[in-house]
């Protein structure tokens, strides 16, 4: 809680952004629905294992600490919903890209690797001999 440091400070600029903090709430809300539409009904058509939701996303556990405000409690239930979401539909394009793209990134100066292509065990870019041999036999 870092904004506690500066709370006189940066008072105006907290509350000048709010509104873009709690704006994106039912863009997110809205966001969750379709991807768990999309986990539910696609992933068991695919053969691919679904995801526990409630390993994700963790909402009612920080507003029960007694030295936190009313205000900070529902910032932190806002912040682990946001966070967790975030992590749930991250799981769930990794495993998608797995099925239907399991070819890794061309290597690039700057570009992050991602994890989750090590991980699940993508494809080479490049080699093609590797994708023909780890998806079509």
């Amino acid at each position: 809680m870092d904004y506690k440091k500066y709370y006189k400070k940066r008072f105006l600029g907290h509350l000048i952004s709010m509104p873009f903090i709690w704006g994106i709430l039912p863009f997110m809300l809205a966001l969750d629905l379709v991807a768990e539409i999309y986990h539910q009904v696609c992933f068991p058509l695919y053969g691919i294992k679904k995801f526990k939701r409630s390993e994700y996303i963790v909402v009612l556990d920080r507003n029960r600490l007694q030295y936190l405000n009313p205000f900070e409690k529902i910032g932190c239930m806002y912040c682990g919903y946001a966070n967790g979401l975030v992590e749930y539909l991250k799981a769930i394009a990794n495993r998608t890209e797995k099925y239907w793209c399991g070819v890794m990134h061309q290597a690039k100066p700057g570009l992050r690797i991602q994890a989750h292509q090590i991980e699940q065990n993508f494809s080479e870019f490049g080699n093609e001999e590797e994708f023909k041999k780890r998806y079509y036999n």
